[in-house]
């Protein structure tokens, strides 16, 4: 992937968060990597698989508090069930892919979100 495709990734995923919140920032950015042995794995993680012109997946883990936080901007309810948010992690995920995919074109195809509740070690 090339420096301009991954501000791109970046852009994305910051005016996601922004547009949700409001324009407070609940996202902050690191520098990309490639997921190996040795990176953390939240609570709660959604997966996209991306195929097409592009292989891979795009790949979102977060703890329950930032869940809450989105829910409550979203749904403005601060007592979220476990379903509820278990469907926002999938649903932000495939937000996130589809404004990628807007971005890169019909030739990015992406899968429905795979939802996985726990750690993965």
């Amino acid at each position: 992937m090339k420096e301009n495709e991954i501000k791109v990734f970046i852009k994305v995923i910051t005016d996601y968060f922004g547009s949700v919140t409001g324009g407070e920032s609940l996202a902050s950015m690191g520098v990309p990597f490639i997921k190996d042995a040795k990176s953390k794995v939240f609570s709660y993680t959604a997966i996209i698989g991306i195929s097409g012109s592009r292989k891979g997946g795009i790949f979102f883990t977060t703890e329950r508090p930032l869940l809450e936080d989105i829910a409550f901007h979203i749904l403005g309810e601060k007592d979220v069930d476990e379903p509820t948010i278990m469907d926002l992690v999938g649903e932000m995920t495939n937000v996130i892919a589809g404004n990628l995919r807007e971005t890169f074109g019909s030739s990015f195809f992406i899968s429905v979100p795979i939802i996985m509740k726990g750690k993965i070690e």
